[in-house]
């Protein structure tokens, strides 16, 4: 693939104003499938999630999964949506590998939910209001896997594979409008928009939310139009962006390098465009259809959703609170400046940090962990940080400091057990024995070879050095590979100096 020319990111931005859209799409964690009673649940082994229906059989027909409706509606409430009276099922037709019938039953010209509006906050403190077009229900694909490229990709591979677990699963997409005024903060307010609806999705409890499994996705639409112009560009669809940060940086790209084409007199082609996160950069796909060549039509085997008034407004009376009221609400409780606060919504990891303080840490330790150590491991592996570590081990990892029974340094290692799959930390602390020695006999012993070789050491604390301390505690550190209580050695080491 040829690396593609990039213009500097301020110079596009004073030549072309960045227009943007986003589709995410959410997987519901309803026990079935949307149309079928084909169990829906994730890691099974390939095409065994399946009935006539995931197949489109001869003879199968599609009833719809009620709670799938339910939490969609609780979904279209939660965005501020309309609810609509009356919403039905369509037939996308187009050449689908990936699903056994070759076409999609999802909703086109009257969605259960339209017209709402997502509030974000940028690390600046500047509120946007994304305006949301619809939320419709649909069913998810199958997944390909392709074989013998060398980046798992279609291009070059030898031959795909098709696992048809995925296909009907119950899907509810979010389009926006097109979104304008982002201007230099384009990239982070598209992050930061899939981010609230992750902590949307969550707090409903309607979805498992993991991108690295793409129970939560985004495709990202974006155009450029020469300043003073009031004719949108043409845009590109980046498909299928599975993380928070990949979401920045494909964005990002994309205006980089529209502009350098526009900026060269060429011409930007409407088609969809895969992110490739080794790279960091995007590649064509295929010429973006519109929607006439779906050959959309009403979905014969399935009625109209006509939901009660009574139903609507149950589930409006369960919502939870709103992403920016539950935001505010934590930041006074756990008592955090509005940097140590933004660090975590920047991060994208405040529901982690919170269900991390549900699990019994502290709120600084439950922030310390993952905006820490835990981002720098996730950003090195290019993933997101919920994917590597359960919020109950990291909870689990900061009260073994706050007891005493680790170090940081000891507890960097006991998470990096615990990310290669080791177990949980207590487990991890026994198997590599990497507990803090707190025992007098073992420390005192260290201490007194530290200090044969450093015999006048005791002489110099008594003169009143006692920062002299210091030499004999890295000693024993070193030699207790860190596991010394180094208060305690702090301790005997000055009783020693008034023996």
């Amino acid at each position: 693939m040829a690396k593609a020319k990039l213009m500097d990111f301020e110079k596009a931005l004073e030549l072309f104003e960045p227009v943007f859209g986003l589709e995410v799409h959410v997987e519901l964690n309803t026990e079935t499938k949307m149309f079928s009673a084909a169990p829906n649940n994730f890691g099974a082994a390939p095409n065994t999630n399946l009935t006539p229906v995931c197949l489109g059989l001869p003879g199968s027909l599609p009833v719809v999964n009620e709670q799938a409706i339910r939490y969609s509606i609780s979904l279209g409430l939660a965005l501020g949506c309309s609810i609509a009276e009356s919403s039905r099922f369509a037939r996308k037709n187009y050449f689908y590998p990936d699903m056994a019938k070759n076409y999609q039953i999802s909703q086109y010209d009257e969605p259960i939910a339209y017209e709402g509006e997502v509030e974000v906050e940028l690390a600046s403190g500047r509120i946007i209001n994304i305006p949301i077009e619809r939320a419709h229900m649909e069913e998810d694909a199958g997944k390909l896997t392709h074989v013998g490229g060398s980046t798992g990709r279609i291009q070059g591979a030898e031959y795909s594979m098709v696992d048809y677990n995925r296909a009907g699963v119950p899907l509810v997409e979010i389009v926006t409008h097109p979104v304008f005024g982002g201007e230099h903060d384009t990239p982070e307010i598209c992050k930061m928009y899939v981010s609230v609806i992750r902590d949307i999705v969550l707090g409903l409890g309607i979805s498992d939310a993991r991108m690295e499994r793409g129970n939560l996705r985004c495709d990202a639409n974006v155009s450029l139009r020469p300043r003073g112009s009031e004719t949108l560009g043409t845009r590109t669809e980046t498909k299928n962006v599975n993380s928070l940060r990949s979401v920045e940086r494909a964005v990002r790209y994309e205006i980089q390098r529209q502009a350098q084409i526009l900026a060269d007199g060429g011409s930007i082609t409407q088609e969809t465009r895969h992110w490739h996160e080794d790279t960091g950069e995007t590649s064509a796909g295929r010429p973006k259809s519109d929607a006439d060549d779906y050959r959309y039509f009403p979905e014969p085997d399935l009625l109209p959703v006509t939901p009660t008034l009574e139903l609507i407004e149950e589930l409006r009376a369960a919502l939870p609170e709103a992403p920016t009221v539950r935001y505010r609400r934590l930041k006074g409780e756990w008592g955090f400046t509005d940097l140590e606060f933004q660090d975590i919504q920047n991060s994208g990891l405040l529901t982690e940090v919170s269900a991390t303080v549900a699990a019994g840490a502290t709120p600084q330790a439950a922030r310390k962990w993952w905006t820490g150590e835990i981002a720098r491991v996730a950003n090195q592996q290019g993933v997101d940080s919920n994917s590597l570590v359960s919020a109950e081990n990291v909870a689990a990892l900061a009260k073994l400091v706050e007891a005493g029974t680790l170090t940081d340094k000891l507890a960097r290692q006991v998470l990096e057990g615990v990310i290669a799959g080791e177990g949980a930390p207590q487990e991890v602390v026994d198997a590599r024995g990497l507990a803090v020695v707190s025992d007098d006999g073992a420390l005192i012993a260290a201490i007194d070879e530290a200090l044969a070789a450093q015999p006048d050491v005791l002489e110099k604390i008594r003169d009143g050095k006692v920062q002299a301390a210091g030499a004999v505690i890295g000693a024993v550190m070193k030699a207790m590979r860190g596991q010394a209580d180094a208060a305690r050695v702090r301790e005997l080491v000055l009783e020693r100096a008034k023996a």
